[in-house]
């Protein structure tokens, strides 16, 4: 296959390796790669002589930093079917990921945002190296926490999940285990020495153990009753309210950057991860393409890409454009069920 393919496949010893191949993007994931990808994990899944998988990203600076959103947002303008076949078929990949019949090893290594997230966390072992940096920050170009965000958000510890919904808080390394993103932290510079292991045919645990460091203290850990305290509030605005009255200088920042995003998308992004902490994992996927029918019919999603990735004025005018301008029952609509259109599985 061309070097110049979006996406690289290779049988590796016992291993089936996975190489996400726009390091110039950062590796963000095209509809195009998502349709390799699945199918060749189906091969594989068959594939006796394959004992597990490998995914990962070219270069040094990203795994995937997330969808290929100018691709989506020219789609979704233009009323092309490519946009919404573009999550459809993202999330069918997501849930095959969190299905898969056996060992699927993420390198998360370098930026790890958006549909990266879903490529990665729904794996059986999650693997963070020191340059990983992981996010969430969907609420700020007018979308919600997707790819399964609505499965293991609300799983993280205490309130963790709804404030990283909230904020697109970035994580490093020991955050994102202590968060149940990651397992386990290996050093960039031994990786390949764990992909020759694991080609090799050495048990997953003991590959791991001989590189593996211990990831220190996680900042989100010392934090965590602050967050729970402020986020367990059953509202955005008792959220916000909340930290406006603590005093404190993170409490503060933590509303302003949480009143930047999209009122909309706010207001998605909480109701979506109370839900999710009661639904199976193919019912969140199911919740999520329900969302994104609505968030591409809306405003905000454009107004976002416009501001962050277009124009990159970083000055969005949402619509509406404050929080105080909505009610929680304005999103009722992104939560109804599709009918004949809702997300399937095969």
């Amino acid at each position: 296959m061309s070097e110049e393919a979006e996406v690289l496949f290779e049988k590796r010893g016992v291993a089936g390796v996975i190489t996400l191949n726009r390091p110039k993007a950062l590796n963000a994931l095209t509809l195009a790669m998502v349709r390799l990808i699945h199918p060749k994990l189906k091969e594989w899944a068959a594939d006796e002589s394959v004992q597990c998988v490998i995914i990962e990203g070219a270069g040094e600076k990203a795994f995937c930093a997330g969808g290929d959103i100018r691709a989506l947002h020219d789609w979704g303008r233009a009323g092309d079917p490519s946009a919404l076949a573009f999550w459809r078929d993202e999330y069918r990949l997501n849930t095959y990921i969190k299905r898969y019949p056996k060992p699927f090893i993420a390198l998360m290594d370098g930026i790890n945002m958006g549909g990266g997230v879903g490529l990665s966390v729904h794996g059986s072992h999650r693997v963070a190296t020191e340059r990983l940096t992981f996010a969430m920050p969907e609420t700020g170009i007018g979308l919600f926490p997707d790819v399964g965000g609505t499965f293991f958000l609300p799983r993280a510890p205490g309130e963790t999940g709804m404030y990283l919904a909230l904020t697109g808080a970035r994580l490093k390394a020991a955050d994102a285990i202590y968060a149940g993103i990651a397992d386990s932290y290996v050093p960039s510079g031994r990786l390949e020495t764990l992909k020759d292991r694991i080609a090799g045919g050495a048990p997953l645990h003991e590959a791991l153990k001989e590189v593996a460091e211990d990831e220190g203290p996680a900042p989100l850990a010392a934090m965590q009753g602050d967050i729970s305290k402020h986020f367990a509030k059953g509202s955005v605005s008792e959220i916000l309210a909340s930290l406006r009255a603590d005093g404190g200088e993170w409490a503060a920042k933590t509303a302003e950057t949480i009143e930047t995003k999209s009122p909309t998308s706010t207001l998605v992004a909480f109701r979506q991860v109370r839900e999710g902490a009661k639904l199976d994992f193919e019912e969140c996927m199911k919740l999520e393409f329900r969302l994104i029918n609505g968030f591409i019919k809306g405003h905000d999603f454009y107004e976002g890409v416009r501001a962050v990735v277009i124009d990159k004025d970083q000055a969005p005018k949402w619509k509406p454009a404050a929080l105080a301008e909505m009610r929680a029952g304005d999103v009722d609509s992104y939560f109804a069920p599709l009918g004949a259109g809702e997300l399937t599985f095969d």
